[in-house]
């Protein structure tokens, strides 16, 4: 262990191999401290960045009926609902108000929904409100291909020539079809994720990747995982950020134990250290509230990702941690860090000390 702490610390690649051999046998203060060194070296100044945007759920009629998911209605269900335009007026007005520079779309696989309405509603955001469209997980865009009878380098150019600047990177889970068939069956597969992204990241748009765990994976599927992102990120370079966060399993299908904050950390220090041409390693503060969000900062973040003005699919498990964006710089210089507010492609935009 002492050997492979060394090699890390020079800079060299670790294997899956090696990476299954820290995540079975490092300690969590090992790993934290080798996370920190290597996050200092990728960023020496003391800052933590964060975004203000808001999540805008467009509709939560969905036909993936994913088990670790409380949000979602069925077709026809009482409560389902799609967005109005007013209702996204309201919505981006307020986030600007703010001082927002984003909004994410995110919805379901809804199937009153077909392509065309995707496409006007990009063009009246985009002609109506001076925001940043970050939009659209790889599985609701793989749906919108098949939907559509078009390929998904077709969709992906289509939804981007109509206003969409990046795509999120929800809907990973964990990437490994076997786990994925057991919890979200409907939903796309590792293939169909990791080629919408790449199609997105060829015509020059950036993404997230994320990964969900704490449910059904073992570790060697967590580091299965973390390999198909690292060899998409040889290939491309387009992801701008990584973002583990833990299944809370409050209101879902699949009852399960909580995944502890120890859990949490290993796995956010393990992505760090072997996602090496990821630069940005964003804490989940939104599943693991302020205090374990700052340990965080010393287990390999340099972010804090988003102020969520408005985020309900997380809540809807039972999840209530709330920042507001002067509560977010408080955390983050109360950890001793320098807090920057960024935009979507991690271009600092104010220092907030």
């Amino acid at each position: 262990m002492k050997a492979l702490f060394q090699k890390i610390s020079k800079g060299h690649r670790v294997t899956p191999e090696e990476l299954l051999e820290l995540f079975t046998q490092a300690t969590l203060p090992e790993l934290g401290s080798l996370a920190h060194a290597l996050r200092l070296g990728k960023h020496p100044d003391p800052t933590v960045t964060f975004v203000v945007d808001r999540n805008i759920n467009y509709t939560n009629v969905c036909m993936s009926e994913c088990k670790f998911c409380a949000f979602y209605s069925k077709v026809g269900d009482e409560g389902g609902y799609v967005l109005s335009r007013e209702s996204f007026r309201q919505k981006i007005e307020e986030t600007l108000e703010l001082g927002g520079t984003q909004i994410l779309l995110q919805g379901g696989m809804n199937p009153a929904l077909d392509l065309d309405w995707y496409i006007d509603l990009l063009r009246w955001l985009t002609a109506t409100f001076p925001i940043h469209v970050h939009g659209f997980s790889p599985p609701e865009i793989s749906w919108l291909a098949d939907q559509s009878d078009l390929s998904i380098a077709e969709t992906v150019m289509k939804l981007k020539e109509a206003g969409l600047k990046s795509i999120p990177g929800g809907g990973a889970e964990i990437l490994v079809d076997a786990v994925r068939r057991q919890v979200s069956p409907n939903k796309c597969s590792v293939d169909q994720w990791l080629g919408v992204m790449r199609e997105a990241h060829r015509v020059g748009m950036r993404s997230t990747a994320t990964m969900m765990f704490g449910h059904l994976e073992t570790p060697e599927e967590i580091v299965e995982h973390l390999v198909r992102i690292r060899d998409l990120q040889d290939e491309t370079g387009g992801f701008t950020a990584f973002i583990p966060w833990t299944f809370q399993p409050t209101h879902t299908k699949l009852q399960l134990e909580k995944a502890t904050a120890d859990a949490y950390l290993r796995v956010l220090a393990l992505s760090r250290i072997f996602l090496d041409n990821v630069d940005n390693v964003q804490a989940s503060w939104v599943t693991q509230g302020e205090k374990i969000a700052q340990v965080a900062l010393f287990f390999g973040a340099n972010d804090m990702g988003s102020t969520m003005i408005e985020e309900n699919v997380v809540a809807a498990a039972g999840v209530d941690h709330m920042l507001p964006k002067e509560e977010l710089i408080r955390v983050v210089a109360a950890a001793g860090f320098t807090p920057v507010q960024r935009d979507c492609f991690y271009n600092h935009l104010k220092v907030c000390a």
